[in-house]
């Protein structure tokens, strides 16, 4: 792997980090704001894994690395899509709107982490392929 990709994946990496990060804090911001019942521990839940997943993409290392990328995009995957789900369809019987407190920040951040994800995942393939 060249410095330049290497440079390319440590950022990727760094982002990915962020984002798994502030999707999870997110999360548990809105159970601290008052978000209970069912959807109050499926939100902690969700935090706890975002900022964990978010905490391995800086420490991990070698073959742990893919599999944190993996699992990092499928986290903020399910998680963009089960706001998506909320906002027009409803899931588990709950239905959300635009106007409540964070979904429109929560909306992009999630909708980017897809993205950034899958590109830092593109990378590490890449990275082990090389290797």
């Amino acid at each position: 792997m060249t410095d330049s990709s290497q440079g390319l994946a440590r950022i990727m990496r760094i982002l990915s980090a962020t984002i798994l990060i502030a999707a999870g804090g997110i999360h548990l911001f809105l159970v601290f704001d008052g978000t209970g019942g069912v959807l109050g521990v499926l939100f902690v839940l969700n935090g706890i894994a975002g900022i964990v997943l978010g905490v391995a993409m800086l420490v991990v290392r070698t073959r742990l690395l893919l599999l944190t990328s993996v699992l990092g995009l499928l986290f903020i995957a399910a998680s963009f899509f089960s706001l998506l789900l909320a906002l027009t369809v409803g899931l588990f019987s709950i239905a959300t709107t635009w106007s409540l407190l964070l979904v429109p920040q929560t909306f992009v951040i999630e909708g980017i982490g897809v993205i950034v994800l899958a590109v830092t995942l593109a990378l590490m393939v890449r990275a082990r392929r090389a290797a």
